[in-house]
């Protein structure tokens, strides 16, 4: 999927976003640029940096999903964070740098659990032995310890035919696990302690990474705490399956794998961006604001962040930021980061077309939804043509009288219709469910009249 032709992206992202083809097109222009970079020389492709992305307009408008579908289909690293949580530095509070540890912190355990899958097979088969060692334990004299003069007895008496039983009964055992007559058994099994108590370290480099850091440097001071537990066996062999395929990995690879691909294909989907844009003429310190903007702007611009995986490069990261810019504008972003992030785009608000098809069109329709999910009940329920088109409307006049939150109003209003069906489904006699308009308007009419009313229920 890295190669698909910017129309592909667009058709991908199709799928499950109405609208918005001019943020889709930018997005699909910027990800073919990724592969176009790979394809130039080598001394020219350091030198080619992303173009970075500012997508403006309301919330619901489907900002955040076209990011976080474009790193689905293209397997991207991503990760997706609130400007507004970051402070200053020499503030207590999250730094900015800990967007890009969260990011390759996330590749990291992504790509072990796809080398565990890869050893499953593996694992599964040592898992079997160890579980048979613990179900038949080896016999005393092969667990006491011997001095040269007993191991020299005892090897003079070993016969070929003296391992037959054990060997037998192994297999027995083998057969008796894989046939699951063992479930019901209990084995006594040392595990690892998980409750140990929490160090938090304040530092100017991150306070979650300096914690990390210390829990390494005490590891070979105090002892791995394991505790006993009784447990069955199907539950001990997932445990031990764990451990094996743990041990089968080769982590040095993975974390390799890992920080390359944050640093050549990585996306960090920067929300809220517009809270930390300040006004003009505005007076005294603010730690959220203007102070945030410049600790952001070397890891826009490119620089090297320190991680527990070792060093990793911002300069190939695509940012993708977004905001309403009610009350600001770009232009109020220090010159600086605006210079970062050369692309505009303004997503549309959503009207009564825009919500019709979202209702009906994508692989994950709303109503797609709720229909499958009073299936589980064995409850049938069939929306007509206009009753579709009269919660658009509905969605849509709510929108234009309260607070304009976009596809999301579309959300509260189905919950408010499907009230009674969602808490009756499982002692309905009827099983077929029509929802017609006449529903819709018996249900919603009255809310949607009352404005006050509307403004608390939907």
């Amino acid at each position: 999927m890295e190669n698909l032709k910017p129309s592909e992206i667009v058709n991908e992202l199709d799928k499950y976003i109405i609208g918005q083809d001019k943020a889709k097109r930018s997005v699909a222009v910027a990800l073919r640029n990724r592969w176009r970079r790979q394809q130039v020389s080598e001394d020219l492709r350091d030198e080619i940096a992303p173009k970075n992305i500012i997508l403006i307009g309301p919330t619901g408008v489907g900002k955040t999903e076209i990011a976080r579908r474009l790193s689905i289909f293209t397997d991207s690293p991503f990760s997706k964070v609130e400007a507004s949580k970051f402070t200053e530095v020499g503030y207590v509070g999250r730094d900015v740098e800990s967007m890009v540890r969260d990011l390759v912190e996330l590749t990291v355990n992504k790509l072990k659990g796809h080398e565990q899958e890869a050893v499953k097979d593996k694992a599964r088969q040592l898992t079997e032995e160890r579980m048979l060692d613990l179900l038949l334990p080896k016999s005393v004299e092969q667990q006491a310890p011997k001095s040269e003069d007993t191991r020299e007895v005892q090897f003079e008496l070993i016969t070929a035919g003296s391992d037959e039983p054990s060997s037998s009964t192994r297999e027995k055992l083998r057969t008796m696990l894989r046939e699951g007559k063992l479930d019901n058994r209990y084995v006594d099994l040392d595990v690892a302690d998980r409750s140990l108590p929490m160090v938090e370290i304040f530092s100017n480099v991150g306070m979650e990474e300096m914690g990390i850091n210390f829990k390494d440097m005490l590891g070979g001071i105090f002892p791995k705490g394991t505790k006993r537990r009784k447990v069955k066996v199907p539950e001990a062999m997932e445990i031990m399956a764990q451990e094996e395929a743990q041990g089968l990995v080769d982590m040095d690879k993975v974390v390799r794998e890992a920080i390359e691909k944050v640093e050549q294909t990585g996306i960090i989907f920067l929300d809220e961006i517009d809270k930390i844009a300040g006004k003009n003429g505005s007076h005294g310190p603010d730690v959220s604001r203007e102070g945030v903007q410049r600790d952001l702007l070397p890891i826009v611009e490119g620089s090297t962040v320190s991680t527990k995986y070792g060093p990793v490069k911002t300069d190939h990261i695509l940012f993708i930021a977004s905001g309403a810019f009610h009350m600001v504008k770009p232009s109020d972003l220090i010159p600086e980061l605006q210079g970062r992030f050369p692309i505009r785009v303004e997503l549309s608000s959503l009207g009564r077309r825009e919500f019709k098809r979202i209702l009906t069109e994508p692989k994950n329709a709303l109503l797609l939804q709720y229909m499958a999910l009073l299936r589980t009940e064995g409850v049938e329920v069939v929306f007509d043509d206009d009753a579709v088109e009269e919660i658009a409307r509905i969605a849509e006049e709510v929108n234009d009288r309260t607070e304009n939150i976009g596809a999301r109003r579309l959300h509260t209003i189905m919950e408010c219709l499907l009230e009674d069906i969602l808490f009756d489904a499982p002692d309905l006699i009827d099983k077929h469910q029509t929802i017609d308009t006449k529903y819709v308007q018996s249900k919603l009419k009255d809310i949607v009249d009352d404005e006050d009313l509307s403004r608390y229920i939907l």
